[in-house]
């Protein structure tokens, strides 16, 4: 019998028909025992339904949970926290307004992340100060340098820091770097060979292989954080590419925000650090921070990830929220809401409290861009007031809340950040600092196109339609 001949016989089509329906109905079963969020259920369930080959595909890959998972074992924990320990500064930190020390209890049941008092904070909002910043205290340093980033890119800014890496290295400077594999995918594997044949220990997070892809590819690294001789941290939202500088070939400009710190506080970066560091395999980094008092800030470093039981940040930006009595401003390049976050908006914009969210006019990815305009008309009728950046890409992660309580770091206002992604943000307690990132954002606010509802109204029907069929991927984008 000819292979032609063999593959019409009935029997072996409904044979495979019955398996892949049967496996359709498998999963589905699966998605609906582990109740999750059900809203992220019935979109997986959905498009299972509508779209059985490619749902299976897709689910495969993003469609599974890690929750509760550990990143470290119990007693490697305690080794680590007893290495960066400080109580000094973490002991009744002082100036917390009532709502900053709730939620500072909120962050430390979550994450086990105390408040570290005595900091400085420089705030970045642009790539060219930030970078040259960076390169300044990479060429000073003297014991360590630990870097993580989720794009490292093989262009003229990341070969410069990759030069100073090796130069570092030759002077007898420990030097890690963390890169996301996903994120920086398509980077030439000789960039990172050359840094690791220069001394440079240099590694992917949740390397992706052919057998395992589907394992791993959905839980991305999104932190970036650099911690140079636990005296010195950045943390932001920028990552090592040249259009963080020049916009690209995209954007004539890129804003962002990234911090600066000296102080106590760079030893929950180090923490971080080393829990992801040993999570890869590596060794466990009991490197002891010695910062110096720099100034009065007290902050908090909030990590999440899809391990994590509570939904780290997401939870911490509900309570911010809920908690809000004078403003809540955020700048975000993506907004696609959990439903309870975005009803807290409304409810803290319906009572009073000044609420902005300002977004790029032009994303850097269409359809995050069009799912996120899905949300605006629930968002202007609650009294939200909604912003487009004309001025090139907004890609910062900034959460402002009263006088006192700020949030920067590499979280996106979006499912996959609160949900998928390994993220990290610095929660900083000061009306000095919630005074800066303020002016920072009015500033942008004058570069910016407020939207209006009637106007809004008027947008073309195939922008609707599109926009509400990017809002059902919303939950798993």
């Amino acid at each position: 019998m000819q292979l032609w001949d063999y593959l019409q016989q009935p029997w072996l089509y409904v044979t495979l028909t019955a398996t892949y329906a049967l496996s359709v109905i498998t999963v589905i079963v699966v998605i609906v025992g582990e109740n999750r969020n059900p809203v992220k259920s019935l979109a997986w369930v959905t498009i299972l339904l509508l779209f059985p080959a490619v749902g299976l595909i897709l689910y495969f890959f993003f469609g599974r949970s890690i929750k509760n998972k550990r990143m470290i074992t119990k007693r490697k924990k305690k080794r680590l926290r007893k290495s960066v320990e400080q109580p000094e500064y973490t002991k009744n930190p002082k100036g917390l307004s009532l709502n900053a020390e709730r939620l500072s209890t909120l962050a430390n049941s979550l994450t086990d992340a105390p408040v570290y008092s005595g900091n400085h904070v420089d705030i970045f909002s642009d790539g060219q100060s930030k970078f040259a910043a960076l390169k300044a205290d990479l060429l000073a340093a003297q014991r360590f340098i630990n870097i993580q980033y989720y794009i490292f890119e093989n262009d003229s800014l990341g070969n410069e820091i990759a030069e100073i890496l090796k130069d570092k290295v030759k002077q007898g400077v420990k030097v890690r770097v963390i890169y996301d594999h996903v994120g920086s995918f398509h980077v030439n594997s000789n960039f990172f060979k050359k840094l690791r044949n220069a001394g440079v220990d240099a590694y992917p997070f949740f390397k992706v292989a052919i057998v395992p892809l589907a394992s791993k590819v959905n839980w991305r690294n999104h932190r970036k954080m650099v911690i140079i001789d636990g005296k010195i941290g950045y943390i932001g939202g920028m990552n090592i590419a040249n259009r963080y500088l020049d916009g690209g070939r995209k954007f004539e400009s890129w804003r962002d925000c990234h911090l600066r710190i000296i102080g106590p506080a760079v030893a929950s970066l180090q923490y971080s650090f080393a829990r992801d560091w040993n999570f890869m395999g590596r060794e466990l980094l009991e490197e002891t921070p010695r910062p110096d008092v720099a100034g009065s800030s007290n902050m908090q470093c909030v990590t999440g990830g899809p391990m994590n039981q509570w939904n780290n940040l997401a939870q911490l930006f509900l309570k911010a929220i809920a908690s809000a009595s004078k403003r809540v401003w955020i700048q975000t390049p993506y907004f696609l809401p959990p439903e309870y976050l975005l009803k807290a908006l409304q409810s803290a914009a319906l009572s009073g409290v000044d609420v902005r969210i300002m977004i790029p006019k032009r994303s850097d990815a269409r359809m995050l861009g069009l799912a996120t305009r899905s949300y605006f008309t629930e968002c202007l009728r609650s009294g939200i007031k909604l912003y487009f950046y004309e001025a090139g890409m907004l890609h910062s992660k900034v959460l402002i809340i009263d006088d006192d309580i700020s949030s920067v770091g590499s979280t996106n206002f979006d499912f996959r950040s609160f949900e998928h992604n390994f993220e990290g943000n610095m929660i900083i307690y000061s009306d000095d600092v919630n005074q800066k990132l303020r002016d920072i954002f009015l500033a942008d606010q004058e570069k910016s196109m407020r939207i209006q509802t009637d106007k809004w109204k008027l947008r073309p029907l195939n922008q609707r339609v599109q926009e509400s069929i990017w809002r059902l991927m919303s939950p798993i984008l």
